[in-house]
């Protein structure tokens, strides 16, 4: 794929989200919006254990905000394993202000990212590289 594909591809993610006490997954779209170089949307599934292939072969990666991992463990656990089983590789972002990951997560991450616009882009545009 040519660089000039990947700056015209339009990202289909999934964001974890749920229970989320410090308010990161505004704070990681807002990021995600400042990049106006960057085009992306967001697939939302009530269910992703009961998405299936139809849902999951749409999307480009899956992001998951750690800090939001200890109050929505289950939901994110699902989503993880759904990335998993599709071959979708996983963004890693770390705590808002935190170095550390929970272990379960870091394993299973294709990649992980601090909080910096820039190499959150830089992630996802090459996170599918990473799973080969």
């Amino acid at each position: 794929m040519f660089e000039d594909d990947k700056d015209d591809k339009i990202y289909n993610l999934i964001i974890s989200n749920g229970i989320d006490k410090n308010k990161e997954y505004g704070q990681f779209t807002e990021k995600l919006f400042s990049k106006t170089d960057f085009l992306w949307k967001e697939s939302i599934s009530p269910s992703y254990s009961t998405a299936g292939e139809e849902f999951f072969k749409k999307v480009d990666g899956v992001i998951i905000l750690a800090g939001l991992y200890k109050d929505n463990k289950e939901k994110i656990d699902e989503l993880v394993d759904a990335a998993q089983e599709y071959n979708i590789p996983i963004v890693l972002v770390r705590p808002y202000g935190l170095e550390e990951v929970p272990e379960e997560l870091e394993q299973k991450a294709a990649t992980i990212v601090g909080w910096n616009a820039n190499c959150i882009v830089d992630s996802i545009k090459n996170s599918d590289e990473m799973m080969e």
